[in-house]
């Protein structure tokens, strides 16, 4: 079922059409029902974007046992979460805008065949070679169903009440995802073997190659686009060397040649980039879109979003392991409550977004998980400190849900059908970026203040890590009201 034609609609000077609150409110979210077929397809992409969530995270408690069992050096240990971020967070933009041109369906279809092949094949690895091979192909697959998969979401369901929905949904089990992969990760570990951290991916993709082909609808331009092959270069390496030098600024620190050569050339690329779509005939981004405010600050909102909450993840990982000494199981078990936080957020963003707009729900998921990593500043040596820990981080996950709700249906809206593959894939990168950057700058930020006071036990660790919480709440806060300030009145997406 789509939305009803008379769904009222206001335009903005480029000509695009976005929906008010007005004309969200006038068809309330429980008149507005999903059909049987909607659902097994919401089911399958919703599953999909799960387990690619819970692959970012389900290695991370995994790694010294990774590490030790395949003979990887402690000072290479971190290249397996980064031959994993590299991949996905570098092709995410080129994918997207190859789902546009080869068919969505089709390339969502290949990447789920790839993730469960090089599952499999990290499973099977005997050496770190053939582990770093497997993680760069789950990082490629990841780069591809994602924006696929979002795409085949946005277009099937039409601006309005259940495309919000179906956002929130999938915003919710994304954010969950990372706190599943944490947990099951732990549990996997040890009850049976790190491997199986692999291994559960390979059924999940193989019921999803078997369902998918006859109930999604394949969905793309009218008009098959070119593909930019200068924009997708530029761009692609651009991002290749911004990510690399943010993970080697948490591993050698933010003024060494090895971090500060990759940001320099990352960000000359990107410059490079622009300029080149500016004169391109079929650019792989139109200028016009990267100028929407609607493009801009919502994908500003879902970097910060991102940014803030992965790396608040890791800091109390090292709050809970280094100060309470936790295990890494335990650690796991104690983000459930964050998951659960989030799932809640993300079932409330869409109805938030349909009856307040799309600039309140981001301004006030911001302020309420500003407020939470606030309070989490007061965080102590004592065990007791825990409960404080759980409620925050609760809080903190529905304010998030809400931010990146927000910033979803605000990057996606107000585009035609053909440029769904594009919208979801820069909004997609935005995430994947957001979930690199954010451990490293928040962790050379605790590194600075540990430094600083020359302690590194878990006097120390407490004060680096509530350094970089104040930080991270600073952030999110600014950032969600800017986010408010640019994109003008509630509802609007010009």
């Amino acid at each position: 079922m789509s939305v009803p034609s008379t769904t009222a609609s206001s335009t903005d000077a480029e000509g695009a059409t976005a929906t008010t609150p007005a004309a969200v409110t006038a068809f309330p979210q429980s008149g507005v029902r999903m059909t049987g077929r909607q659902k097994l397809v919401l089911a399958l992409l919703l599953g999909a974007q799960f387990m690619i969530a819970v692959d970012f995270s389900i290695l991370n408690v995994a790694l010294p046992t990774v590490g030790a069992g395949l003979g990887f050096s402690l000072a290479n240990l971190q290249w397996i979460a980064t031959a994993f971020a590299l991949a996905a967070a570098g092709f995410t933009l080129l994918f997207g805008r190859v789902a546009d041109i080869v068919g969505r369906k089709r390339l969502f279809l290949g990447g789920m065949a790839v993730l469960g092949a090089a599952s499999l094949l990290g499973g099977l690895a005997t050496s770190p070679e053939v582990l770093l091979v497997a993680r760069v192909l789950q990082g490629l697959a990841t780069a591809a169903v994602t924006p696929a998969g979002l795409a085949l979401l946005t277009t099937a369901f039409k601006e309005g009440p259940l495309r919000e929905r179906a956002l929130g949904l999938n915003g919710a089990l994304m954010s969950a995802g990372f706190t599943v992969g944490a947990i099951l990760g732990g549990l996997l570990t040890d009850l049976f073997s790190w491997r199986w951290a692999f291994f559960i991916n390979a059924p999940v993709a193989l019921l999803i190659l078997a369902l998918a082909p006859s109930v999604i609808t394949d969905s793309r331009p009218t008009v098959r686009p070119k593909l930019d092959i200068p924009g997708a270069v530029t761009v692609t390496g651009g991002f290749l060397a911004l990510v690399f030098g943010l993970t080697q600024a948490g591993e050698t620190g933010w003024t060494t040649p090895a971090t500060l050569g990759p940001l320099l050339a990352g960000v000359a690329l990107l410059v490079a980039f622009w300029s080149v779509e500016k004169r391109a005939a079929t650019p792989l981004v139109p200028v016009r879109i990267l100028k929407r405010r609607s493009v801009i600050w919502g994908n500003t909102a879902g970097l910060i979003a991102f940014v803030t909450e992965t790396s608040l993840v890791f800091l109390l990982t090292l709050y809970l392991q280094e100060v309470l000494g936790y295990t890494p199981l335990t650690t796991g078990l104690a983000f459930g409550v964050l998951g659960i936080g989030t799932v809640i957020g993300g079932t409330l963003g869409g109805r938030a977004v349909g009856r307040y707009g799309n600039r309140a729900t981001i301004v006030t998921g911001g302020a309420v998980q500003a407020a939470a990593t606030l309070a989490l500043a007061a965080l102590g040596t004592s065990g007791a400190w825990i409960w404080l820990l759980l409620a925050a981080t609760f809080v903190g996950g529905i304010g998030n849900m809400l931010m990146i709700v927000g910033f979803m249906v605000t990057a996606t809206s107000g585009l035609p059908d053909a440029e769904q593959g594009l919208a979801t894939g820069l909004a997609t990168m935005t995430q994947q970026v957001g979930i690199t950057m954010g451990i490293p700058v928040m962790s050379a930020i605790a590194a600075a203040r540990m430094t600083a006071l020359g302690d590194t036990g878990p006097h120390g660790v407490l004060s680096g890590v509530t350094v970089a919480i104040l930080v991270n709440s600073a952030l999110v806060l600014a950032g969600s009201l800017l986010a408010g300030v640019f994109l003008g009145r509630a509802g609007r997406t010009p």
